[in-house]
């Protein structure tokens, strides 16, 4: 297993609309497309998995239950300007799920993809 590479798989209900969502406003860059099942999409070291319901991650559980996006665990990007990043994005159309909120750590924000997943965006207090 690479120690390098970090590797999230992420439910969504429209794999080509998560791989442009990714790659036109976080930055990642597409490692390979084969929609509508999956594809993965890469930033640094993070290797995010797209998918779909016809993906074998989304075949329905013993019980009948089908994976599905959505929830609250998210991946937790780092930027150097919060407030800056948060424009730039609203200016895109970007939906947000609430406002900077800032504690002793520093600030954060949470976007939220086409399919319903959240992404966190935080600066280090510092910064």
């Amino acid at each position: 297993m690479s120690e390098t590479t970090v590797n999230v798989r992420y439910m969504v209900d429209n794999v080509e609309a998560a791989i442009a969502w990714y790659t036109k406003h976080l930055g990642f860059s597409l490692l390979s497309n084969h929609a509508p099942a999956f594809a993965d999409v890469k930033r640094g070291a993070l290797r995010l998995l797209l998918s779909g319901p016809t993906s074998s991650a989304g075949r329905p559980m013993p019980d009948g239950e089908r994976p599905q996006p959505g929830g609250w665990n998210r991946i937790h990007l780092i930027v150097d300007d919060l407030a800056a990043e948060v424009a730039q994005l609203r200016a895109a159309g970007i939906k947000f799920r609430n406002d900077i909120v800032t504690g002793p750590g520093g600030s954060q924000i949470l976007l939220i993809d086409p399919s319903g997943n959240f992404v966190e965006l935080f600066q280090p207090a510092g910064r």
